[in-house]
């Protein structure tokens, strides 16, 4: 990164842009790590410059906000959701105070934006006898709450030949079977009769268990066939009576083994809780207050774990954009944001751009989004604003302007030698809110569970038929979880774009501004997507942040 076009920048493009922008070739060489050491003249000078700003946007200076996300994680002890950064946690409260500690320490004017939002527990699913293990579990849509510790009850189930079953589908089932404890659970199996017969649904077999007597119901998969054998999770509404015990769900295996002979097992699904948490906001006035240039990324992790991935990557290249910007005089206001509860649907941004008055929504002239710019398994891809090769999901604006962001990014990529693609402009993170109020939007990505193909690994490297991040949503999801040239080359395309509008959103929104100083740059045509998508989101497809079940 310490140069214009990042250490994997090719030959050719590196000449050319030498030539576009009239620098020294002395000047592409790689800045040291110690020249980007804190306290150097990067946090002293205006950076006010392309090569001033993009010689320091470093590597490792990404990389350093990175791994303090990670020991935050680690120092998460939080009962239900440790090692993680998730809303409502400590993880996530200590990634806020790192980040909005930094900024205040550069000079920015730091707000705290509140929301209120629902703080799910996770359920629990342990079997105590005849052996003692935790299971992957989850509460099924429309459960009760509970914590029931008792003796297992398999109901009517088949674990041999075709599982072929109706277990719980009847009240009969449950005939014969001494529910009359106090703490009974219900093991039943997923299945039901052939059709034309009427549906069993799990709220049926969830109903009838409890009319027998049970305090808690484990429904487990079918086992019959590869789809029905790993954990799944349904929904009991609509449900024929009112549920009033906990059910939750396990995958086969699991079943298995709670079917055995004196078996005894806890289940437990708690309320939900209503927690308070902020997003960070850090603002640079400019010469125009009326004009405010916005990015954001997502700061929380899924409840897995610690997120430094998705989306510390995006979270850290903005951090240390906005650090290194902190004296740079811009003519337009600049205003940088960390959203909390992404991964619980949105919930930070939406509520920060519900709770704008129209006048201040208008003020706004752009926002860029920076969500998961690192994928282990790269390619580069940019919001699809022109629609040149997703159009957007029905329902989905792109306001005027979105297509000059789209275009300003490609150039940059052609510039610096970045062959990209296209990723379908589908709101799926938090410029969702931001387009839906007509604010002009755009951003980075570099891929989620979406597997690459033969064609993409050709083009950007790395591993055909493998996600491109094959740690998306886990636990694995941590510091080594990153390709590092594809955090350097985004980390500088943020900050490029960042410096582009601090000075002038005339391309995007009218509003005249100035020329960036230093040489001047003409950026070449964007050069094209690689078009290697034949169908699906870009690497969105199913890359849906909605709350967690």
């Amino acid at each position: 990164m310490g140069t214009l076009f990042g250490s994997g920048g090719r030959a050719t493009a590196r000449n050319a842009a030498v030539a576009a922008l009239g620098l020294a070739a002395a000047a592409l060489l790689p800045v040291q790590a110690a020249e980007a050491a804190p306290g150097n003249a990067c946090d002293r000078q205006a950076n006010n410059t392309y090569q001033k700003l993009l010689d320091c946007v470093t590597l490792e200076g990404v990389r350093e906000h990175q791994a303090a996300f990670q020991r935050i994680a680690e120092e998460n002890d939080d009962p239900y959701y440790p090692g993680t950064r998730a809303a409502g946690t400590e993880g996530y409260a200590g990634s806020v105070d790192y980040v909005a500690g930094l900024l205040r320490d550069a000079g920015y004017t730091v707000s705290f934006d509140e929301f209120e939002f629902s703080f799910s527990f996770p359920a629990l699913l342990q079997q105590l006898t005849p052996v003692n293990a935790s299971y992957d579990t989850g509460s099924f849509t429309g459960s009760s709450f509970g914590d029931v510790t008792g003796k297992v009850i398999p109901v009517d189930i088949n674990l041999a030949g075709n599982r072929s079953t109706t277990s719980g589908c009847e009240a009969a089932d449950f005939a014969g079977l001494d529910f009359s404890g106090p703490n009974d659970i219900a093991l039943i199996q997923r299945g039901g009769p052939p059709a034309p017969a009427p549906v069993c649904s799990f709220a049926l077999k969830a109903v009838n268990a409890q009319a027998a007597g049970a305090e808690a119901v484990i429904i487990f998969n079918q086992g019959n066939d590869p789809t029905r054998v790993e954990l799944a999770i349904g929904t009991l509404v609509p449900s024929p009576a009112p549920i009033a015990i906990p059910v939750v769900g396990a995958s086969f295996t699991n079943g298995v083994a709670l079917a055995q002979a004196g078996s005894t097992a806890r289940v437990r699904v708690l309320p939900n809780e209503t927690r308070t948490d902020v997003n960070v906001i850090a603002e640079l006035p400019g010469r125009n207050a009326g004009n405010v240039v916005m990015a954001g990324a997502h700061l929380d992790s899924v409840t897995a774990g610690p997120g430094i991935q998705d989306n510390g990557s995006g979270s850290a290249a903005l951090l240390e954009t906005a650090l290194l910007m902190a004296k740079s005089n811009p003519q337009n206001t600049l205003r940088f944001a960390w959203w909390g509860a992404e991964e619980r649907g949105l919930l930070g941004s939406r509520a920060y751009v519900a709770d704008l008055p129209q006048q201040e929504r208008d003020r706004i002239a752009l926002y860029l989004n920076f969500d998961m710019v690192g994928s282990p398994n790269y390619i580069f891809m940019v919001y699809d604003a022109d629609e040149s090769t997703f159009p957007a999901p029905a329902g989905v604006p792109i306001p005027p302007g979105s297509q000059s962001i789209e275009d300003l990014f490609e150039s940059y990529y052609t510039l610096t030698g970045q062959p990209y693609d296209d990723a379908q402009f589908s709101g799926r993170s938090d410029y969702q809110a931001f387009i839906q109020a007509g604010i002009p939007s755009g951003g980075l990505f570099t891929g989620a569970e979406v597997m690459k193909t033969e064609q993409q690994a050709a083009i950007w490297g790395g591993t055909a038929g493998q996600s491109y991040d094959p740690c998306y949503h886990q636990a694995c999801d941590d510091y080594d979880n990153i390709d590092l040239h594809a955090l350097e080359v985004n980390s500088d395309a943020i900050a490029f774009a960042m410096l582009t509008y601090a000075y002038s959103t005339e391309s995007v929104n009218g509003v005249a501004g100035k020329r960036v100083p230093g040489p001047a740059l003409t950026l070449p045509a964007p050069a094209g997507p690689e078009g290697t998508f034949a169908s699906g989101g870009g690497g969105f497809d199913p890359h849906e942040h909605d709350p967690e079940s």
